[in-house]
């Protein structure tokens, strides 16, 4: 069944709301006293410089709070090296709500190859360094010594992907949940409208923490499981055919009995406790799904068993459908980390609220003249959606905001596009993207609610396009016509990725964005040709992409526009074999491609793809010791070997292709033929080191010699 939620802007508004919303939420006391506050209500502290815009995370939530009447303030990349940043704004009357901005802080931080970036897009003049690893349990650490008796409510996408234990690339081990790490009282996982709203009256109407324990989309630390649910026991992965009742750890008649209740002996008039079922065995029990949890494996087995690694997340990801999704258990030493399911999607008029909130739409006037540069990418764009069903492996978007796309209507992106013209700086006409997670998934959705509600895909799209999913993509081309005809706008852009499996359903929105909305080159992310990769990625096979360029081709040839397609690959990926990005190379010099940016696999928190890495095990299929394992680049050398093929082109990788292409015994890459990818060296280099110390002896001499000769005429 379908479930719904109360509506985000239902609740009746704080008393604050007198005070009416704020040109830009304060960063300082001064700015407080100027909108005659003598306290905040809530304290956001951000990774992320402040940019009052829909497309930053601390400024939605921070409106959409000032929205149900709180006072809010913002303290964006404070000094964490002292508490004294934290007590800037005093003391938040409800709670802190702390977040890494809107980017993981270790992503941000480091490259692929672990390597310290000098830059920030999110930060002042791109400046580097100015918020901690692990920004989230810094921030929180540091708030809970400003003031140790507020709240710290943590969110984020850095702490919606450390909601479990997780695998942690930069330090290669697991970790904790961040809940447990950082130390604070809830965390909120996902886009988090909803949840906040609920964690924000919940505390303004004297609630605390213990009142706050089954909200959807968030986690908190527990005891135990409590009393009356039923626990379906996830922490082996091979059982025994015949298996026993377990034994009941919470249930305690006195010092010497304990006993596990099952269906028939439970009386109802006394307290129930908690049943624990055997994974296997669950389909045989009447369960309320309502009162019905998974435990996965505890941190401890997580952290030393890898094949119990990726049986987790095969778990995790399989209940991650609002509506049919049950809640998760996970200890922690002596403690429980509860995870509540996921919130239920926002409905198109509340993502309009959402978006409607009223935004300054430029940074903080604290900054200055400072250039923002992920403010600069963005200013002139558009969100159309939430959401992404694609499941690719490699890719966090899905773990975060979900597989159910939440659309807004056509009236609220019009007036956002009219809302840049005319408050947008240096505005010109050019609109530089309408999109989201996808360029083209705005309004696509499972045809059938009921099928919606009990479906468990991971992906929509994957290994086939779904039977029941809707490809009508003419909400979007309507959208586009109505974008380009608004009055001061020259161009719509479309710079979101384009899943071209969904659009080559529909030719029609192929010619409408290849005619209107493509300028000169559109990028597109095949990820692989080889299916190997491809199939542990979730993607499409190579020839739906030469579908889609024969489409592409055609239509630009129809408008007279020279246009191409700029493709994007990943090296290293999980399943990924050396002579996999061998025959990649192959069909880039078949294709005369010569790759500038291309990218290595990098292992984020909680996504598929990472549990692959870590544990060589495939979590697409049920997961046990005699799986099958799944071969991964691990070593920087494997990885930089595997990029170097996708730059074959490049004489600066040249040298340790040679090597490599000679320990693996294809010398035949090597040389001028149809069958080699480089070069060989010149003669002059390939002379021994020998031959050459000879060579530069003999020359020397000559040299010599000939001065000798000089000087005698």
């Amino acid at each position: 069944m379908i479930k719904r939620a109360e509506h985000l802007f239902s609740r009746p508004k704080f008393w604050a709301e007198c005070f009416g919303p704020a040109p830009f939420l304060p960063m300082s006391r001064a700015e407080m006293d100027q909108l005659g506050w003598d306290s905040c209500d809530i304290i956001i502290i951000s990774g992320d410089a402040y940019v009052d815009h829909p497309s930053f995370g601390t400024a939605v939530i921070g409106r959409l709070l000032e929205s149900q009447g709180f006072r809010v303030g913002v303290i964006a990349q404070p000094d964490w090296r002292s508490a004294e940043p934290f007590k800037a704004l005093g003391k938040p009357n409800l709670f802190f709500g702390v977040s890494a901005g809107n980017m993981d802080s270790m992503i941000n931080r480091y490259t692929a190859d672990l390597r310290l970036r000098s830059d920030d897009a999110y930060t002042p003049n791109n400046e580097g360094g100015k918020r901690p690893d692990r920004s989230v349990i810094v921030y929180s650490q540091r708030c809970r010594e400003a003031y140790y008796d507020v709240p710290i409510v943590i969110g984020g996408i850095e702490a919606s992907l450390r909601r479990i234990a997780q695998y942690d690339y930069w330090s290669d081990q697991v970790r904790r949940s961040v809940l447990i790490d950082s130390g604070a009282d809830i965390l909120l996982y996902g886009n988090a409208e909803r949840a906040v709203v609920e964690v924000a009256h919940s505390f303004a109407a004297g609630k605390t923490i213990e009142d706050m324990q089954f909200i959807r989309g968030t986690a908190v630390v527990r005891d135990a499981v409590p009393e009356g649910w039923d626990v379906i026991d996830s922490s082996r992965v091979d059982w025994p055919k015949n298996i026993d009742a377990l034994p009941n750890p919470y249930e305690w008649k006195d010092q010497t009995t304990q006993s596990c209740k099952t269906e028939e002996t439970v009386d109802p008039n006394e307290e129930q406790v908690v049943r624990i079922i055997p994974m296997p065995l669950h389909r045989q029990y009447e369960l309320n799904e309502e009162k019905t949890c998974i435990r996965l494996p505890s941190y401890e087995k997580v952290r030393n068993d890898r094949v119990l690694y990726s049986h987790t997340s095969r778990v995790l990801h399989m209940e991650s459908n609002p509506h049919n999704a049950r809640a998760l258990v996970q200890k922690h030493g002596t403690k429980e980390v509860w995870i509540n399911p996921p919130p239920i999607p926002l409905e198109t008029d509340e993502m309009d609220g959402v978006f409607g909130l009223p935004y300054a739409r430029v940074p903080h006037p604290s900054y200055g003249k400072a250039t923002i540069p992920a403010y600069d990418m963005i200013k002139t764009s558009v969100n159309i959606m939430r959401g992404c069903f694609g499941g690719c492996t490699f890719c966090s978007i899905t773990e975060h905001e979900g597989r159910i796309i939440q659309s807004r209507s056509e009236e609220s992106i019009l007036k956002e596009i009219e809302e840049i013209r005319d408050k947008v700086p240096g505005f010109t006409g050019t609109i530089s993207d309408l999109g989201g997670p996808t360029a083209n998934m705005y309004k696509l959705s499972c045809k059938d609610p009921n099928i919606l509600a009990n479906c468990r895909r991971l992906s929509c799209v994957f290994p086939g396009i779904c039977k029941n999913l809707i490809t009508d993509h003419s909400p979007t081309t309507n959208l586009y016509r109505k974008a380009r005809a608004i009055p001061g706008v020259k161009r719509v852009a479309i710079a979101s990725g384009l899943r071209y499996d969904l659009a080559v359903q529909d030719p029609e929105y192929v010619k409408e964005l290849v005619t209107h909305h493509v300028g000169g080159y559109l990028k597109i992310a095949p990820e692989h040709t080889e299916d190997g990769p491809l199939n542990k990625m979730m993607k499409p096979g190579i020839g739906t992409y030469e579908s889609f360029k024969e489409m592409f081709e055609k239509f630009s040839r129809e408008a007279g526009k020279k246009q191409y397609l700029i493709p994007y690959f990943i090296a290293a990926h999980p399943g990924c074999e050396d002579e996999d990005m061998i025959n990649l190379a192959f069909w880039l010099k078949k294709n005369n491609y010569r790759l500038d940016q291309v990218q290595t696999f990098y292992p984020s928190p909680m996504s598929l793809a990472t549990a692959m890495y870590y544990s060589e095990k495939d979590p697409l299929h049920k997961v046990t010791y005699k799986s099958h394992s799944v071969r991964t680049p691990r070593t920087i050398e494997q990885r930089r070997f595997q990029k170097a093929l996708l730059r074959f082109h490049d004489e600066k990788n040249w040298p340790m292709l040679r090597e490599q292409f000679r320990k693996m015994g294809r010398a035949d890459l090597i040389g001028d033929g149809p069958k080699a990818l480089i070069p060989d060296e010149p003669k002059t280099k390939r002379l021994s080191a020998n031959n050459q110390a000879k060579m530069r002896t003999k020359l020397n001499n000559a040299a010599r010699k000939s001065k000798g000769r000089g000087v005698r005429r």
